[in-house]
């Protein structure tokens, strides 16, 4: 299929913002064409100047680590501004459906709702993986996208790669997998699956591995049409300079990142084992992220004793298939000692 079939009539003809440095090629000394402060700024850098609207020297950086091509690389103010602007690009309002898979990660729902997108839920299995069958039953002429999260957010898992593929390969949209977690997961990353699939989507972030929540630096992979058209409604600088400056620096630091990343694996592992000799503790999921999904007994009572202990874990017994379950992200060696002592006195 042709993915650019895809999108909305509207943006077909979109004419998109173009400023005066998307049209100049070359070098020049005098910019007097973006109505900046000529003068300079008070801060050390020159950030007078608006940032380059397609991020190219970052985007160079990362595909040297993560090996995609610059024009199969899309940069998001966080991984929301890449699902909402999916959801803008691909989703007529008021007559498209996506796909989305309980439990998961929140943001899908609350975009496709701010877009006026339809949205059809298809429950995870009681083992948290995908219900192929179900799926299909749930595809109509107007699903358009169905997002996948793997690791999963809440859960924690891997979803079963062989039934990610089958989805790619037998639905006609555009299929989202979101990778957030894929740092700290043994399952292999679907980046090097781009070439294959070409109604495939993956998002990945600063905000986890890499700790760089505060910058709101989203990754989103895909074949070149789908990242030209998000190119092409995404607002013309999406990424600040600061944000860009930042992340270009914190590349040049890969290993202590991969330092960072197997000592949240070593603690993964060490605070399951300690949480599941818990008398409270009913089950501790298998994880492949920085968290854990643990279920508990009267899981919204603990939680508000942690709270009162200074504490904060997420409660999710609200959620579907997460009945009586606390989320909690690793912290440091000390902040999990102190959880567990917290714990072990409650109980």
């Amino acid at each position: 299929m042709d993915v650019r079939d895809l999108q909305r009539e509207n943006i077909k003809t979109l004419r998109p913002y173009s400023t005066a440095r998307d049209e100049f090629k070359g070098q020049a000394s005098v910019y007097l064409d973006a109505n900046e402060n000529s003068f300079g700024s008070p801060l050390p850098a020159n950030y007078n100047r608006y940032p380059d609207p397609l991020q190219l020297d970052l985007k160079e950086a990362i595909s040297k680590i993560k090996g995609v091509p610059i024009e199969n690389t899309f940069l998001g103010n966080g991984s929301d501004e890449a699902i909402d602007l999916l959801f803008r690009a691909f989703c007529n309002p008021g007559k498209d459906n996506v796909i989305i898979l309980p439990p998961t990660y929140g943001m899908y729902e609350v975009s496709a709702n701010i877009n006026d997108v339809a949205i059809k839920k298809v429950n995870l299995l009681p083992n948290f993986q995908l219900d192929l069958e179900k799926i299909a039953e749930a595809i109509d002429s107007n699903t358009k996208i169905i997002f996948i999260c793997s690791p999963n957010n809440p859960t924690g898992n891997s979803l079963n790669r062989s039934d990610i593929e089958t989805i790619l390969a037998n639905f006609n949209g555009l299929v989202v997998i979101d990778e957030a977690y894929i740092n700290f997961a043994r399952q292999k990353t679907f980046i090097q699956e781009l070439t294959e699939y070409a109604n495939l989507v993956v998002l990945q972030t600063f905000s986890k591995a890499w700790g760089l929540a505060a910058l709101r630096l989203g990754m989103a992979f895909s074949s070149t049409p789908i990242i030209d058209i998000l190119n092409k409604v995404k607002p013309p600088y999406n990424i600040n300079q600061a944000t860009q400056d930042l992340a270009f620096a914190a590349l040049q630091n890969i290993q202590q990142v991969n330092d960072w990343i197997k000592l949240t694996v070593s603690e993964r592992d060490r605070l399951s084992n300690a949480l599941g000799r818990l008398p409270k503790v009913k089950q501790v999921y298998p994880s492949d992220a920085n968290f854990i999904l643990v279920a508990i007994e009267n899981a919204h009572e603990v939680y508000n004793q942690l709270v009162d202990e200074g504490i904060i874990v997420r409660d999710r017994s609200k959620v579907t298939l997460c009945e009586d379950c606390l989320r909690i992200t690793i912290g440091t060696v000390e902040e999990n000692n102190l959880l567990l002592n917290t714990l072990d006195q409650l109980s």
